[in-house]
């Protein structure tokens, strides 16, 4: 058994790689980037590949080349089911609903006309998404017609770059209000206002649909579960001052205690459905406090969660204790 590695820092590639060093488990780095990769890999019963949704190189080659090694025999993570809607918000609109999943209700046009038409009839606060993005980067609250309007004919003209470049600095100065940034990372941001990364530069813009979801009032946190295999740990994220988003925020509570865990049993239940390998569910609740799923996401930032006290097992009891979920990964697939 031979595992081959595309490694990036501070993606879950590291703790792959000292686990196998550990266990002494046979593996090598390979360059995904590079022509040759299937060539690299031919010796390998399994890839490995944390792919990123702000790195343009992966957004290009990622998926296609873990498919192409799924379909010719190869263990991959992630696989089709796990990944084929990553970073994708209306793919996971169509998957979600398509299998009976509590979804916030979302609505997606692919022509201005129909659009409009909805907005005409519909109510006030929506929220307003782009397909890709984290960290609730591409997220806005939508609070009447007219605002809505301006997005569509947005979306369906010169269309949004998938890099908020004035969001990313308002974010910057945020966390450097709470001590979580340096004076100068708020610089950093004022400079990508007039220097865009190499990622606003690469991709392309997001245009010719509109995705919106209904606003869910009331809600100072949000419920955040991920399921690896038959283990599930889970952390609350408060949400941003003066604002409705947790995701990004920073702003977390590990106590158990504070874990819904109608969450986790939804969680279980629904990847019983689409058979991922890791995944995330980011959970708020209606009016009835019912679980209701914003969006999933089968990455995730690594370090956060090492503060977690224990996780669930699919028969919902609870694990006390400190884990590592990039292990659970690796022994997934090598069992």
């Amino acid at each position: 058994m031979k595992i081959a590695i595309h490694h990036s820092e501070g993606h879950f590639s590291t703790r792959w790689m000292e686990y196998c060093l550990k266990n002494e488990i046979d593996y090598k780095i390979v360059n995904a980037y590079s022509s040759n990769i299937i060539a690299q890999i031919i010796d390998c019963d399994i890839f490995m590949w944390h792919h990123d949704g702000y790195y343009h190189q992966d957004i290009l080659a990622a998926k296609n080349i873990l498919f192409a090694l799924e379909h010719a025999g190869k263990k991959v993570f992630p696989d089709f089911n796990t990944g084929w809607h990553f970073d994708d918000k209306v793919a996971q609109k169509y998957l979600l609903e398509a299998i009976g999943a509590p979804l916030i209700p979302s609505y997606v046009f692919y022509d201005k006309k129909t659009a409009i038409e909805w907005v005409n009839q519909t109510t006030f606060p929506k929220v307003f998404k782009l397909k890709g993005g984290s960290g609730s980067s591409n997220v806005k609250l939508v609070r009447n017609k007219n605002a809505a309007i301006k997005y569509i004919r947005k979306s369906f003209n010169k269309g949004f770059s998938p890099f908020n470049r004035f969001g990313h600095l308002k974010e910057r100065y945020r966390k450097y209000k709470l001590g979580k940034d340096t004076l100068l990372g708020v610089v950093k941001g004022i400079g990508r206002i007039f220097i865009p990364t190499v990622y606003a530069k690469m991709v392309s813009r997001e245009k010719g649909y509109v995705y919106f979801q209904e606003f869910i009032p009331n809600n100072h946190f949000d419920i955040r579960v991920i399921v690896i295999g038959d283990k599930a740990f889970a952390i609350k994220r408060m949400v941003r001052e003066n604002d409705f988003r947790a995701s990004g925020s920073g702003s977390i509570i590990y106590d158990k205690d504070e874990i819904d865990e109608r969450c986790i049993e939804i969680s279980f239940d629904i990847n019983k459905k689409i058979k991922s390998q890791s995944i995330a569910y980011d959970f708020v609740f209606d009016k009835n406090n019912n679980p209701l799923i914003a969006e999933v996401s089968y990455g995730y930032t690594v370090n956060p969660y090492d503060s977690c006290p224990g996780y669930w097992s699919s028969d919902l009891k609870w694990h006390e204790g400190k884990f590592n979920p990039q292990v659970w990964m690796v022994e997934q697939m090598i069992k």
